[in-house]
């Protein structure tokens, strides 16, 4: 014992404030562990529920508009997110690391995001009628599942509670009603039940399995100049598909003829994407 006391005098009095800082920081991470634990197996079990009921039912559902005016809210962090938090990071830590380099390489990547959705979106229009059956489900889903990845990534990344919370609330405001959507579409392409069920499942996994993945990156980039490199092309990458999301692929699939509710969503758009800048500014 007097050993260890020995010891801990010899360290507070090299380094005074590494002792009152280290379970400070520690219990940061292990809040902010728990928090996105949370978070991915409650956003998992909403992916499942919402998907279970058409399923049962076997027929198409009516789309409120109180879901649609949350898929707006959700458009508008998502991108914040991408302006005020992926794409600034990215910019950030490339030019820490290759500050000599001066072509735009976060911006390229991020370019690349956004044309990658676009091309699959655009895929599954052009589709030939003959083989809509077996194109239209699976574009879907591919661009369902990196969007869940993606999305799931930034919030693993998250390195403060405040934009971690947000993304959490964006993502719960338009995950069920996407599984719905996939789960509709499924059907009206007559694919036989336990195959939609495994599709629903695989979608589901995504977002937790893409939390771990950016919770892992966050660990790397605090390792070395490796790290940093993939938490800088993984942020670039996430805010091109964070960007179309919000963008073309909302406006696509949010047409109104109606004035009030187009007003309404571009109201709760303009509303996420506030939140993210005060909390960018915040933060």
């Amino acid at each position: 014992m007097r050993a260890v006391s020995l010891i801990i005098i010899a360290i507070s009095t090299h380094f005074p404030l590494a002792l009152p800082s280290l379970p400070k920081k520690i219990g940061a991470f292990v809040t902010l562990f728990y928090y996105k634990l949370i978070a991915a197996i409650f956003i998992f079990l909403i992916s499942m529920v919402t998907a279970i009921y058409p399923l049962k039912k076997k027929t198409a559902l009516s789309h409120p508009e109180s879901v649609e005016l949350g898929e707006a809210l959700a458009s508008g962090i998502f991108l914040g997110a991408a302006f005020f938090h992926l794409l600034p990071e990215s910019i950030q830590l490339f030019s820490q690391l290759y500050g000599h380099i001066r072509y735009p390489v976060p911006e390229v990547i991020c370019l690349s995001g956004f044309l990658l959705m676009l091309f699959l979106e655009r895929l599954s229009i052009i589709a030939p009628s003959h083989h809509a059956k077996i194109w239209l489900p699976s574009i879907l889903i591919i661009i369902l599942i990196i969007h869940a990845l993606m999305e799931g990534a930034v919030l693993g990344l998250g390195a403060a509670l405040p934009d971690t919370t947000l993304l959490f609330i964006a993502i719960l405001a338009h995950k069920g009603s996407e599984s719905f959507a996939l789960c509709v579409t499924l059907l009206k392409h007559q694919l036989h039940r336990a195959r939609i069920l495994f599709l629903i499942l695989f979608f589901a996994f995504m977002t937790p399995l893409g939390i771990g993945l950016g919770m892992f990156i966050m660990n790397e980039s605090l390792i070395g100049d490796h790290g940093q490199l993939i938490a800088a092309c993984f942020n670039a990458f996430a805010a091109g598909t964070f960007i179309y999301i919000s963008t073309l692929h909302h406006i696509r699939f949010h047409k109104h003829t109606e004035e009030t509710q187009g007003l309404l969503e571009l109201g709760c758009l303009v509303l996420g994407l506030a939140a993210m800048a005060v909390i960018a500014w915040w933060v």
